[in-house]
């Protein structure tokens, strides 16, 4: 058997020595490897490291613009603060006052009398758009029947795309019973979800009854707004005909129910307190959020009406009613109740959507914003450049392509330098600037900076799904609620689920995450070994992050009901 393999052996060397060239072939063992060590580092220092240095750079320039809007908008936000400068004071606000008596505060919507003395209050719709919200949808139903507006001045139109029978059966008796208390309520459906929210809101227009109305407020199913909510906002609408919308500011009843959504809390304080205000302030633009606003009906027709085009149909509308000459304004003192997503799968989908929409959107809307008469160019700079390009692509991207894949890689190319301004400054003061607004979780930095940049993937994905418009780009899928069976329970921890409704092992882990810390926690041995400027530990916490994010260890687990 040995003499058998020899043989065979000695039949195939000429054949294989054919292939390789002599001087490989005179070459020892040490000479091979040292050969291709030459090969490599000819490559790593010809190619490699020079690409990487154009990304390092490239990053860099993405992070200062991030950190000079961020500074930008605190130096506003803190003149507005300092000098007072609310929207009351800017506008003129004055209380909606009955005919009859002249007293402010307005009409009772369960008064007898509804006809007196109610002329002067303008004619409001109500919309409320929801699908298959089981868990939820008595809390907006019941607030917005709660309003204390007059009666006969009021519309409350239910658009329920729910394709659940039971859910569909529920709302109706829900609508049904506020019908017999004497609420002027509608019970809406369709036979197709086309255009999702946007249909549903478009569809709800096309009613004879809206005719009559002047002014309509959205309200998601988990959105509960305060009985004044109307005595508070419709003023701003009829002493400034040029506002076309008032948008309230979100108030989150679950902030405290996990890590994951005391982290939420601060990036969307952030968005509310200084984004919204800075916007409303300088150039009177800012985003719908699509809920707790009031739109002037003129506004929402000259702008072309809702569109379903992707998957931020308030925005897009928001841009649309801007480019016609219409102002927004934001009140941060008018709050709406409502719930943040407490289970990782309900945070990502949202997350996609509000990334992959607003990138998709400025693909469509590019052109005509700059071709836009009837707006300033300085306005057209901020929407493009802040809005847009910064706020909506540039910050996802950055995040997640700096942080989790530039800095690991450079680890294993020490020729590569990464100041230390680029590394740990900069990054550092946009944290702050962002933590500001939420002070009593300002202990949750270091979670908020590792779960943003786990996150971060999500969004860059999301924000090139939209820029590329490929086949995700009008994937929607609506954010789960837990509603009261989450609210009424004192933790987490309390909430036992049933066995069948534990998810499968599939949907608990999520193989990206587990990937990118893989790379990551390798990156971070590789620098404990060879490395000299400590970015291990910057990159063990990363990958610990994406760890635990992709095992499933993040939010809350969905309560029995």
């Amino acid at each position: 058997m040995g003499s058998l393999k020899k043989e065979i052996f000695e039949d195939w060397v000429p054949l294989i020595t054919s292939f390789v060239p002599e001087t490989l072939l005179e070459l020892s063992k040490n000479d091979v490897i040292e050969e291709l060590s030459l090969v490599w580092n000819t490559i790593r220092s010809s190619f490699i490291a020079p690409v990487l240095r154009v990304l390092v750079y490239t990053c860099l320039v993405m992070s200062l613009m991030l950190f000079i809007e961020r500074l930008y908008m605190s130096v506003i936000i803190l003149y507005v603060k300092l000098f007072g400068r609310k929207p009351e004071k800017r506008y003129k606000w004055e209380p909606i006052k009955d005919i009859d008596d002249g007293g402010g505060g307005g009409g009772d919507s369960h008064s007898g009398d509804v006809e007196k003395g109610t002329s002067n209050y303008p004619m409001v719709l109500v919309q409320i758009p929801m699908y298959n919200e089981k868990e939820v949808y008595k809390l907006s139903i019941g607030a917005a029947c709660g309003l204390s507006w007059p009666s006969d001045r009021i519309i409350i139109q239910v658009l329920d795309d729910s394709t659940d029978p039971i859910v569909k059966d529920l709302v109706q008796i829900e609508c049904q019973k506020w019908a017999n208390e004497g609420i002027n309520i509608k019970y809406e459906i369709r036979d197709n979800r086309n255009g999702y929210k946007a249909g549903a809101l478009k569809e709800g227009f096309k009613r004879s009854y809206v005719e009559a109305c002047d002014f309509v407020t959205v309200f998601d199913a988990d959105f509960q707004p305060d009985p004044d909510f109307l005595h508070k906002t419709i003023p701003y609408f009829i002493h400034n005909p040029e506002i076309g919308l008032v948008q309230a500011r979100w108030e989150f009843v679950n902030a405290r129910e996990c890590i994951m959504t005391r982290i939420q809390e601060v990036s969307l304080n952030f968005h509310f307190k200084v984004e919204q205000e800075v916007g409303s302030f300088t150039y009177a633009f800012f985003g719908f959020n699509g809920t707790a606003g009031v739109w002037r009906i003129a506004a929402i027709h000259e702008a072309g009406g809702w569109n379903g085009r992707t998957t931020v149909e308030d925005m897009d509308l928001s841009v649309r009613a801007s480019l016609k000459g219409w102002k927004f304004v934001y009140v941060s003192d008018i709050r709406v109740r409502c719930e943040l997503p407490s289970t990782f799968k309900a945070f990502r989908y949202q997350q996609h959507r509000w990334s992959c929409g607003p990138a998709n959107l400025f693909r469509k809307m590019f052109m005509e914003i700059v071709r836009s008469e009837k707006v300033s160019l300085w306005k057209k700079i901020h929407v493009i450049y802040s809005f847009f390009l910064v706020r909506k692509i540039i910050a996802h991207i950055v995040t997640f392509s700096f942080y989790c894949v530039i800095i690991p890689t450079c680890v294993l190319f020490p020729e590569v330098v990464i100041p230390k301004w680029g590394a740990i400054y900069i990054p550092s003061a946009i944290t702050l600037l962002n933590a500001v607004e939420t002070p009593r979780s300002i202990h949750l930095l270091v979670y908020w900076i590792l779960f943003e940049t786990v996150m971060a993937m999500h969004r860059s994905k999301g924000t090139i799904i939209g820029l590329l418009e490929t086949n995700r780009v009008n994937e929607w899928v609506v954010t789960e609620k837990l509603g009261d069976a989450l609210l009424k329970s004192k933790s987490s921890s309390d909430l036992p689920m049933k066995p069948s409704e534990k998810p499968p092992l599939l949907e608990r882990i999520y193989l990206m995450e587990l990937f990118m810390g893989g790379y990551i926690f390798l990156c971070g041995c590789y620098d404990v070994a060879f490395g000299e400027n400590w970015f291990f530990v910057y990159l063990f916490a990363q990958a610990t992050a994406y760890f635990i994010t992709g095992l499933g260890y993040v939010g809350t687990r969905k309560p029995n009901s």
